[in-house]
């Protein structure tokens, strides 16, 4: 089948998910699990992964004093630093809820602090929320601390607090440097301060820096993304994660602020991809899973060389620790039997974390099919590749190995009698690949609701 790219990206640019889990989120079931059932299951992750692997920890801080209008993140917008005490106390209240089920101390593997914006908050109070969660916890020896920084607020007092805590990782969100841009989707962040904030977190003593970057974004050229890169290139950062923007006005209603008139068309967007990723290649970056790209020195390189990538709520990780507690507001905890998401609302979240009570608004508990796909959806995400064991084959219908089949002829894939490869091409129609296998997703007929984002 002879299938060029521009037919391919009509094809295949439908709503896809991102998948940070599985079943994604729109497809978990709709009964909420009950508070004992789900410490139940927290607690049998638990005992099975913290001494050999330790635990994962994702505080998400939901605070900006402005709105970014291409933002899809859980945000509270305000000026008012008051609300940061108060907040702490609530997660520090949920942290010791899951200490209270355990017999002993967690381990540390991993730590991310989201948003919002973390650098909101004090030095101060991020060091008080720092002692807070670790104070009666054990740090893992190789352990991943990280969190996500402004470049117009994050100071050297804010990096030296998380440094003393043991933070090595910071990531910046830069998404264009194009002043049309930056206008356009409420984020004006001048190169200087790139810069300067970037000089200064190595100065410190990080040793890994991220930059985020997005394509796709009003009123973005070739041009805007080819100096952008330029740019990003004099700094160097160890990793890039090079998004596609998501386009969901339905959700994120900040997204109307500008027309769709204005987003480079489905070529064009595809063409900004491809400039992108042809920059960062030649200044040395290798495509590492989906969307993020790294030097060579860098663990999420290695990770990726070794076949320890993972990936979950926090995005590609190093470790695969499989429990995952997600504390604040809207955050996502994986207890690798099961899901649950907190309460979006700030108010609701606070009232019952404060008051003894999980702030539980969803929830999932995995079956053995749910487990079996989520395994091979993982390998596929994070080798590029994936075995038709036979308990897959049992689940998979006639349509999806038809499907598998079409995309071999495209040239996405290439299979073999038991195991399917990512080509190079595929790699940006990896999210489609996925979707062949997310039996939640056909059984919910949820492609046809505007849900997802476009896949390219």
């Amino acid at each position: 089948m002879n299938v060029n790219v521009e037919e391919l990206i009509r094809k295949y640019n439908v709503p896809a998910p991102r998948y940070t889990s599985y079943p994604t989120v729109p497809m978990w079931d709709r009964e909420v699990l009950g508070e004992q059932y789900w410490m139940h299951l927290v607690s049998r992750a638990f005992e099975e992964s913290n001494q050999q692997k330790g635990i994962s920890l994702y505080i998400h801080l939901p605070f900006c004093e402005s709105l970014c209008t291409y933002c899809g993140c859980n945000t509270r917008i305000t000026k008012n630093h008051k609300v940061e005490e108060e907040y702490i106390d609530a997660v520090l209240a949920e942290w010791q809820m899951y200490l209270n089920q355990w017999n002993e101390k967690p381990v540390i593997r991993e730590l991310h602090l989201g948003g919002g914006t973390p650098t909101f908050f004090s030095p101060e109070n991020l060091r008080r929320l720092m002692e807070g969660l670790l104070k009666d916890a054990d740090v893992h020896p190789a352990h991943a601390f990280g969190f996500e920084g402004h470049p117009n607020n994050t100071t050297e007092d804010h990096l030296r607090a998380l440094y003393d805590c043991g933070f090595r990782r910071v990531s910046f969100g830069i998404q264009d440097l194009d002043p049309a841009v930056q206008q356009a989707i409420h984020r004006i962040q001048p190169f200087e301060k790139v810069r300067s904030v970037t000089e200064a977190a190595r100065k410190t003593g990080y040793t890994s820096v991220n930059f985020d970057l997005i394509y796709g974004l009003p009123f973005q050229t070739p041009d805007s993304i080819a100096n952008t890169i330029d740019r990003v290139g004099e700094l160097m950062p160890e990793r890039i994660a090079f998004y596609s923007y998501a386009h969901v006005p339905w959700i994120r209603p900040g997204q109307r602020g500008y027309s769709e008139a204005d987003l480079p068309d489905n070529e064009n967007k595809r063409r900004l991809y491809d400039l992108g990723k042809e920059k960062l290649s030649a200044l040395g970056y290798s495509d590492i899973g989906m969307d993020h790209f790294a030097l060579a020195g860098d663990e999420l390189f290695k990770a990726s060389e070794n076949g320890s990538l993972h990936r979950n709520f926090m995005g590609y990780t190093i470790f695969n620790t499989d429990l995952l507690i997600g504390l604040g507001t809207s955050a996502i905890s994986d207890a690798k039997y099961g899901y649950m998401q907190n309460e979006k609302v700030v108010e609701k979240y606070k009232d019952k974390v404060l008051n003894g009570q999980l702030a539980m608004s969803k929830s999932h508990a995995m079956t053995d099919e749910d487990l079996l796909i989520k395994k091979h959806i993982l390998s596929l995400l994070c080798a590029g590749e994936f075995y038709f064991e036979s308990g897959l084959l049992g689940i998979l219908d006639k349509e999806a190995l038809g499907q598998f089949l079409v995309m071999q002829k495209e040239g996405l894939v290439t299979l073999t009698i038991n195991r399917l490869q990512v080509t190079e091409p595929g790699r940006a129609f990896i999210r489609n690949i996925a979707m062949v296998l997310d039996m939640r997703l056909k059984q919910a007929k949820a492609g046809a609701n505007p849900v997802f984002s476009k896949s390219i």
